[in-house]
């Protein structure tokens, strides 16, 4: 399995019909099986009078925790198709739901797995996504001489400042790109005359709106 590099932030919600049958897809961001079962429960009550509310998860920075259900459907038309677009999207810690309030016209098994399929990347397309990015923490020391200097190569390499301390020196906590950390380091250093200090802390992920 390849890595899981995005999430969903917030709630959306977007629908479409197809042959009568009208599917309207929740999908929203989530970070436990409580939280899933919480916001699946949720759809339901909403749309109780609905012939299906079929859901699917992903959870963990692999996605390692995998959920779907059919709710009526015949067994392999709904969850397990939403659950394969999660996985093809690179979807994380994110929980769908589709509704559907049947239109009179049946549409087959393949007919559903395109439907439920169709309606979970329509909820993708439509939602805001994260990537998932992995920073390094980090704490710099220099001089009052080099604030402007070291200010201006944090937006230049895109390092997040997380606090300012001053005292003889100053120190800066730093979220740094981890691809970038090396390139960092070596301007950093000639930034400052050799004279900043860089401590490595724990690496960690931060999720980084995609812009659509």
């Amino acid at each position: 399995m390849e890595d899981i590099i995005a999430g969903i932030q917030g709630t959306h919600q977007v629908e479409y019909i197809i042959q009568k049958s009208r599917f309207i897809t929740t999908i929203q961001e989530i970070h436990s099986e409580d939280n899933a079962h919480i916001f699946i429960d949720t759809v339901k009550k909403q749309f109780w009078d609905a012939s299906h509310n079929c859901w699917a998860y992903q959870l963990g920075p692999m996605g390692q925790h995998q959920k779907s259900s059919d709710d009526g459907e015949p067994a392999g038309t709904a969850g397990r198709p939403m659950l394969e677009v999660l996985k093809k999207s690179h979807i994380t810690n994110t929980a769908v739901v589709v509704t559907r309030y049947f239109g009179g016209i049946k549409l087959g098994a393949s007919g559903l797995i395109r439907a439920y399929s169709h309606a979970v990347t329509l909820g993708v397309a439509s939602a805001v996504i994260a990537d998932y990015i992995p920073h390094q923490q980090a704490v710099a020391s220099f001089d009052y001489t080099f604030i402007q200097v070291v200010d201006q190569l944090t937006m230049d390499q895109r390092v997040l400042i997380t606090d300012r301390a001053f005292s003889d020196i100053v120190n800066y906590s730093l979220l740094i790109p981890l691809e970038t950390v090396p390139n960092f380091v070596l301007n950093l250093a000639n930034s400052t005359q050799g004279t900043a200090s860089l401590t490595l802390q724990q690496p960690t992920i931060l999720p980084i709106l995609r812009h659509k």
